[in-house]
């Protein structure tokens, strides 16, 4: 047997190192490996957000059967969970949960650490949730109209109620002021308890808050819900009419959450993720629990889920505009 030189067993080495590295580099691009998805959610654990995150992505690890794990990093406009995601691996293995909130950061704050355009990759919406105006049950104003028509004649006395500055729940206010054509005074509070509370106190006429945390009260009958401010009628509650039918055409808000990756991640990643994350949000047992919370399942495209990032970035960036918020 003809033994074989040190060069050739060098070429021969190096031939399968590459060949090696050439399989390794095809594995990543059809698809994740076997490691832990982690998803990084710019909120604390409890809220809408967060429980919504944990129901998507219990569904997918069950899919991959792989563990995808929740990273909660709260902070002021979701920068620390945005920046940590964009400068991750660009593997499939980090995700950010994105939000409305996500294009209101891009205009409130000044010296972003990341680009939220150029640095994430949107890969598919989980679903939208609804916001609406309550008062208090012993209000006299009954519906949007009354609201709308006392404040019309009577500048600047009514109080309307929200979480804080800069919130999707202060902007949908000051969108409804601009809508509406009215002038009214914004009251901001730290939590969605002190918005409640003002309002039963009559501290405040009206409040603009996200329908999932107030469900209680509106089903108990202590505050009324006079519109929602979504495109439709809320599924879990037909009989409210929306804000347009309500006479204030226009005004339209509501809340999503999608997931999205490092600007780098290969294509057939990207796809691969956008088709289980589709799977996962239209499964009936996930779109059941998602509407117990008030939310309504919709997956997307990538393509679709960067429209809809730019289109809120534009929409929230003219009502900080118009209502002179100043950036941080």
């Amino acid at each position: 047997m003809k033994r074989r030189s040190f060069t050739q067993s060098l070429i021969s080495a190096a031939a399968g190192a590459a060949l090696l590295t050439g399989f390794a580099a095809t594995a990543q691009a059809e698809g994740l490996s076997n490691r832990p998805i982690r998803i990084v959610v710019p909120f604390g654990a409890g809220g809408v957000a967060d429980v919504t995150a944990r129901v998507v992505a219990q569904q997918l690890s069950t899919q991959l059967g792989q563990p995808v794990v929740i990273d909660n990093k709260p902070s002021a406009g979701g920068i620390v969970a945005a920046d940590t995601v964009a400068k991750a691996a660009p593997d499939g293995h980090t995700l950010f949960l994105m939000s409305n909130g996500s294009a209101v950061t891009v205009n409130l704050f000044n010296n972003l650490p990341f680009d939220m355009v150029k640095d994430l990759t949107p890969i598919s919406t989980l679903g939208y949730f609804d916001i609406g105006v309550i008062t208090d049950a012993k209000s006299p104003f009954k519906n949007l109209g009354e609201l709308v028509s006392y404040a019309k004649a009577n500048p600047g006395k009514l109080n309307l109620g929200s979480i804080n500055v800069g919130s999707t729940q202060h902007l949908a206010a000051e969108l409804f002021k601009t809508t509406a054509g009215i002038d009214a005074q914004i009251v901001p509070f730290n939590g969605t308890p002190a918005v409640v509370t003002a309002l039963r106190g009559k501290q405040i006429d009206a409040a603009v808050e996200i329908l999932t945390p107030i469900m209680g009260q509106i089903n108990s009958k202590a505050v009324n819900l006079l519109a929602v401010t979504g495109e439709k009628r809320s599924p879990l509650l037909p009989n409210v009419p929306t804000a347009q039918e309500s006479g204030v055409k226009g005004f339209v808000a509501s809340s999503w959450n999608a997931l999205a990756a490092p600007s780098k991640t290969p294509a057939p990643v990207i796809a691969r993720l956008n088709k289980e994350i589709n799977t996962a949000v239209n499964n009936p047992e996930v779109a059941k629990k998602l509407r117990e919370l008030n939310v309504q399942a919709q997956a997307s495209t990538p393509e679709q889920t960067a429209k809809l990032l730019q289109s809120e970035i534009k929409r929230w960036g003219d009502v900080i505009t118009t209502a002179k918020i100043p950036k941080q």
